[in-house]
């Protein structure tokens, strides 16, 4: 019987051999061993089927790759009929096998193997299988493509239970069980090569590979008919809509969603509460810019000297700073206003909006009866707002956040003289040396070792590096315990009272101000304190919840932009996890053009090659992996390190007797020139990075980069040294000998 056994595991692999085109099985041999198969299938069909159901179950349990080809066997040696039966029972339960075994005995274990880097990955995918739940298992199973073992693997770290598993599972799989069992049996009755060309095999094959061809479009279609069927059981469609589009929010996502429905001539309603524009033009990315320059320019001017410009005391005039501050957002606000929209083909609607149901929004006007309007699809962008953290006292401490920072800052006469900022992420760094610069004493805190904890390290040090020297303390590794309030007598007020994770460094903790208590807790005074502990995703009170869609999180939507209503779509901060603005507007378009196909089609936003930027000084630039996520993936990497203290313009540039700072570091595939990431620090590091955001897009490599003519003397060349010391440190050392005797000897 073994050897029986063995003959069918030999078979399989001469089918792999045919399929791979490998030439050490002939023919004659491969069809001896399929005869033999026959005939014991046909003296004991019982025992080979058998036989192959258990290995089938053994195989399909340890997700062993190449599993398909044991489906063409099944189909040339029982059948369509049988090969259908056995394989289908015999995958399924493999699969329910690898299930059982994952969720009672690995699950606790893989994160120790896996890596911390990893484990996130692998929960955010199984929070996106158990949102989506039998759609998503069904979605996967019905997709050829899709490594069936990995399914297995991640549904076992979910709670789905094991019978439901097991029956969405044999029924995903069993379309494509037939084509592959189909295909098998027509390999199965070839007597010689010859015979492929035959019309009738010829077809059938074809048919086999058409159908897998367009399985997994087939498999998008179908389930969407189905969600679409489901929803129709709860709530009731309407028969005609008052628009192709409804969005849901007027920040950077929704005004970008707007704008390319318009453009695609279909009908569209922007539905926004409060300014247009929404969190970066008011109270984001252009106020703080704003800020950023004045405070830049009173740096500069502090420095003129080492410039050979004697400009006296500098005064900042603050009130003027703010002024400033508000024109710009007022120059700004026409690109986004209500009547640009307009004449665009927008109706904009300044309203409080809740979906209702799946195609109809409810607007809320103060003083006026609601109105609802419906449409084919929606697109939820109401961005993001500030996430404050868990601190006793820090209700009563008059705290605000990068959202409220604005109003307080008007009302106040002058510059606060003592501002503390709580969170050391891009934000927090911002704020913190503008402020500086304007002449505030800041105070920078941060839980972690370091500052801007996603960059590498070095990165990091020269951030704090360069806070410390425009005067701002920073103080990481150190925990905010609560909010104080002290007599007047005291000489201050308000008091942020902290604890050092560790023994504290430098002279962060020596200035005088600080007021150490003998608990190894110490206290910071302030007359401004800013939370800037990141951002959370705006969805309470627009309906979701009432729709079944979680609003604890950040709004979950499958790889589309589609949330678990098929007609609902979303964008920007509300998504994530990139809180960025041009991602937003990324991921805007994608969503505008899947909401408008719905049904038709959908594209999936790529990430890989997002640029991110921090606006200290020197600024942080980076696109791609930096070393530290790499090192986390696993991923082999070369990295080169070009110092811009060796660019001839940022020696231009520099003050009398200063170092440029900062650096271009480059992530290579090890021996190729192909880019893995790029993190400049320095001067105008965002617009430094943009030629290599273009050359990854394009999959440009560092050979095309040190190939371009670059301006001198231009920061811009800084990309080309840096390709330059790639192309040296890759050149053939070992020609180089031979290449000097070359040379001598022409020189005679």
């Amino acid at each position: 019987m073994l050897w029986r056994v063995g003959l069918l595991a030999l078979v399989v692999l001469a089918l792999l051999g045919i399929l791979q085109g490998a030439d050490w099985f002939s023919l004659a041999r491969l069809q001896a061993q399929y005869q033999d198969l026959l005939a014991w299938h046909a003296q004991a069909p019982w025992t080979v089927r058998a036989a192959f159901f258990m290995l089938y179950v053994l195989l399909a349990s340890a997700a062993v790759p190449g599993i398909v080809v044991l489906t063409l066997a099944g189909g040339a040696v029982l059948g369509f009929a049988w090969g259908l039966f056995l394989v289908s029972f015999a995958s399924t339960l493999g699969a329910t096998f690898t299930l059982l075994v994952v969720r009672h005995v690995l699950a606790d274990s893989l994160p120790t193997y896996l890596g911390p880097g990893m484990t996130r990955r692998l929960r955010s995918m199984t929070r996106s299988l158990e949102h989506e739940g039998v759609f998503y298992l069904l979605s996967l199973r019905l997709i050829p493509m899709v490594p069936f073992g990995v399914i297995n693997v991640l549904m076992g770290l979910t709670r789905m239970p094991a019978w439901r598993f097991y029956v969405f599972s044999q029924l995903g799989m069993l379309p494509t069980t037939m084509i592959y069992l189909h295909a098998g049996s027509q390999l199965g009755q070839l007597q010689s090569v010859s015979e492929v060309l035959q019309p009738q095999v010829a077809s059938a094959l074809l048919a086999s590979a058409l159908a897998l061809a367009c399985a997994p479009w087939l498999a998008r279609r179908a389930l969407g008919w189905l969600r679409r069927r489901t929803l129709g059981a709860r709530w009731k469609r309407p028969a005609r809509f008052d628009y192709n589009l409804i969005v849901i929010g007027a920040g950077a996502g929704g005004l970008v969603s707007a704008y390319v429905a318009a453009h695609a001539q279909a009908r569209v309603a922007l539905v926004e509460a409060g300014e247009m524009g929404g969190d970066c033009l008011n109270r984001g990315c252009v106020p703080s810019k704003a800020l950023i320059q004045s405070a830049r320019v009173a740096h500069q001017a502090r420095q003129a000297q080492g410039f050979g410009v004697q400009t006296g005391q500098v005064q900042v005039d603050f009130a003027w700073v703010m002024q400033r501050v508000r024109s710009i957002i007022a120059a700004i606000a026409p690109h986004d206003s209500p009547e640009r929209y307009r004449a665009l083909g927008v109706d904009v609607l300044q309203a409080y909006a809740t979906i209702v149901d799946p195609w109809t929004v409810e607007l809320r006007r103060s003083g006026q009866a609601p109105e609802r309007i419906s449409a084919r699809s929606i697109i939820v962008a109401t961005g993001s707002q500030p996430r404050v953290p868990d601190i006793a006292g820090l209700e009563h401490s008059g705290y605000v956040t990068s959202d409220t920072l604005w109003d307080a800052l008007e009302q106040s006469a002058a510059l606060p003289r003592r501002i503390a900022i709580i969170g050391g992420g891009p934000v927090g760094c911002e704020l913190a040396q503008a402020f500086a610069r304007l002449g505030a004493q800041v105070s920078l805190l941060e839980a972690a070792p370091v500052l801007l904890t996603r960059e590498d390290a070095d990165v990091s040090a020269l951030v704090h590096s360069a806070l410390s020297a425009d005067g701002v303390r920073v103080f990481t590794a150190h925990q905010v315990i609560r909010c104080e309030a002290l007599p007047a007598h005291a000489g201050a007020d308000k008091l942020l009272v902290l604890r050092r994770h560790t023994k504290p460094q430098g002279e962060a903790c020596a200035n005088s101000d600080v007021q150490v208590a003998p608990d190894d807790e110490f206290a910071v005074p302030y007359d401004l304190l800013v939370c800037a502990t990141g951002r959370q995703a705006r969805l309470r009170g627009f309906g979701l919840e009432d729709l079944g869609i979680a609003s604890d999180l950040p709004l979950h939507t499958d790889a589309y932009l589609q949330t678990l209503i098929p007609s609902i779509y979303a964008a920007g901060d509300v998504v994530g996890p990139h809180q960025f603005t041009h991602a937003a507007a990324h991921q805007a378009w994608y969503a505008a053009v899947n909401a408008l196909l719905e049904g038709w089609g959908a594209l999936r936003p790529d990430y890989s090659v997002l640029p991110t930027a921090v606006y200290v000084a020197p600024q942080v630039a980076r696109v791609g992996l930096n070393e530290q996520q790499a090192q986390e993936r696993g991923l082999a990497y070369e990295a080169t390190r070009f110092e811009l203290a060796g660019l001839d313009r940022a020696i231009c540039d520099a003050a009398l007797g200063a170092v440029p700072a900062g650096f271009v570091k480059v992530l290579t595939v090890p021996g190729r020139d192909t880019l893995l990431g790029v993190s400049i620090v320095g001067e105008h590091a965002a617009e430094l990075l943009a030629p290599y955001v273009l050359a990854m897009r394009q999959g440009l490599g560092l050979k095309a980069i040190l190939a371009t003519i670059h301006s001198y003397p231009t920061l811009s060349e800084s990309a080309k040294q840096v390709a330059g010391q790639w192309q040296r440190a890759h050149l053939p050392q070992a020609l180089m000998p031979w290449l000097a005797r070359w040379h001598r000897w022409r020189r005679g």
